[in-house]
């Protein structure tokens, strides 16, 4: 669970939501509700005009940027002008707001295998943690999962490409009778997770795209 000192960090965070053009604009598609949402049309020149590091996210119905406004820790604070958050440790989604249903809560039976690099996932890795959803008070839920290593992959960001590894975790929530698979693009050197699709809930799938992985924000 979220610590008091965590909340306080969450609070600014949605306090300092960015203002520019940039978020403003990109913001109002994360409230598309039935239709496909319309692909936002990025350029470097964009993600440089905002003096924050950036993800694009989108979901089935909807997608948006969003600014990394802090870090604490190993834990960052990814938030949108509509005042969405999600907290990313490790390239993994621990904690979410705004996006419904959200995800309350993660924590891990033992060594987390995101903390220690994906790089160094070997095929039939297991691993286990907790989660809390925030709906119908669905507290410590195990999430079971395996790690299969594929091969390596071009994915284009910002119309440039980057050979990734992709990693599959395949993963089952019995508790919920809920199964699937979250795939990670790292960069095969450092780990470092530059795309991913990941299940926050079963009923909430994210693709992240980091726009500039290695952009320490300014303030």
């Amino acid at each position: 669970m979220i610590t008091l000192r965590n909340r306080s960090c969450l609070v600014a965070c949605l306090l300092l939501c960015g203002c520019s053009p940039l978020m403003k604009g990109s913001i109002d598609t994360f409230k598309a509700a039935v239709q496909s949402p319309e692909p936002l049309r990025l350029t470097d020149a964009d993600v440089a005009a905002v003096p924050y590091a950036q993800i694009l996210v989108t979901t089935p119905s909807s997608e948006g940027v969003m600014a990394k406004l802090r870090q604490q820790g190993d834990l960052q604070f990814w938030v949108a002008s509509g005042k969405q958050v999600l907290l990313i440790r490790d390239g993994l989604v621990v904690r979410s707001v705004g996006l419904e249903p959200s995800l309350d809560g993660t924590r891990f039976d033992g060594e987390s295998p995101f903390k220690r690099g994906l790089q160094h996932v070997v095929d039939g890795d297991t691993s286990t943690r907790w989660i809390d959803i925030y709906k119908g008070e669905q507290v410590g839920l195990a999430v079971n999962s395996r790690f299969r290593r594929k091969g390596l992959e071009t994915v284009t960001i910002l119309n440039q490409p980057h050979v990734l590894q992709r990693i599959d975790e395949k993963f089952e929530i019995p508790a919920l009778g809920f199964s699937a698979t979250n795939h990670f693009w790292i960069r095969p050197g450092d780990g470092q997770v530059m795309q991913s699709e990941q299940y926050l809930t079963p009923e909430l799938a994210l693709k992240i795209v980091h726009l500039r992985p290695d952009w320490e924000a300014t303030r």
